[in-house]
């Protein structure tokens, strides 16, 4: 097989990596759901108020864990899991096909990247991706909140939500908050960069390729460009 099959958006590379990207994703928002689910919340009702007797006792999560579990049963902790995990696949296959494609098309003649290219590659791969998953990550979102209103009726299924969306808001339901998502797009602009750069300086420390580094320094670079990007972006999420 030829590297240029092997990089295509179908050859067996982009669809490996594709597959083990989202298997990872699926793992992690599966773990992660209930902070997820406290933390959506909290985005759109804002911290609960102190009682007037003084501070509340406790950790916010904790109490916010136990009202949910109270209210809507375990269930309620894994609001908007569906969506998620049906949103991640073409998530990443999109993102990861654009932006190994534009790397490729933008590489200097010595088959180098620059930090300039990358950020390009990486903005037009989040930008696209957005546009194309936007509908799902606003169903998880009515899925997650749904159980703050009573007076609503309550969507059953990830498709029950696509179509009632649909019928009652048309297009403009499914792409309601698209802009600000292309916002968070500078979250990817900034993480891929960098953590491109952290490994090439991992691989020059270690005198060796990029693609001869450990599991566990494409992890200790994975984690430090993703807190990077997430204390420069993280505004945008409140």
């Amino acid at each position: 097989m030829t590297e240029k099959a092997e990089r295509s958006p179908f050859g067996y590379r982009s669809i490996r990596v594709t597959a083990c990207d989202a298997t990872a994703g699926i793992i992690a928002g599966t773990f992660v759901c209930p902070l997820d689910v406290i933390k959506t919340r909290l985005q759109v009702i804002g911290l609960p108020l102190a009682p007037l007797s003084g501070r509340q006792k406790g950790s916010v999560i904790i109490r916010s864990l136990q009202d949910i579990v109270k209210n809507e049963g375990v269930v309620g902790m894994y609001r908007g899991l569906s969506p998620t995990i049906i949103a991640l696949l073409p998530n990443w296959a999109i993102y990861f096909s654009v932006y190994e494609k534009l790397k490729d098309a933008l590489k200097s003649n010595d088959g180098k990247l620059s930090v300039g290219a990358n950020i390009v590659a990486s903005a037009i791969a989040g930008v696209s991706t957005t546009i194309a998953t936007n509908p799902l990550w606003v169903i998880r979102t009515r899925l997650v909140t749904q159980g703050m209103r009573t007076d609503v009726v309550p969507y059953t299924t990830v498709l029950s939500a696509f179509t009632r969306i649909f019928h009652q808001e048309g297009l403009r339901g499914l792409y309601s908050g698209l802009v600000p998502s292309l916002i968070g797009v500078s979250h990817v602009v900034i993480q891929l960069p960098a953590y491109e750069k952290i490994k090439q300086y991992m691989a020059e420390i270690g005198n060796k390729p990029v693609d001869k580094l450990s599991p566990e320094s494409i992890v200790v670079a994975t984690s430090i460009s993703k807190v990077i990007a997430s204390v420069m972006t993280y505004p945008h999420e409140e």
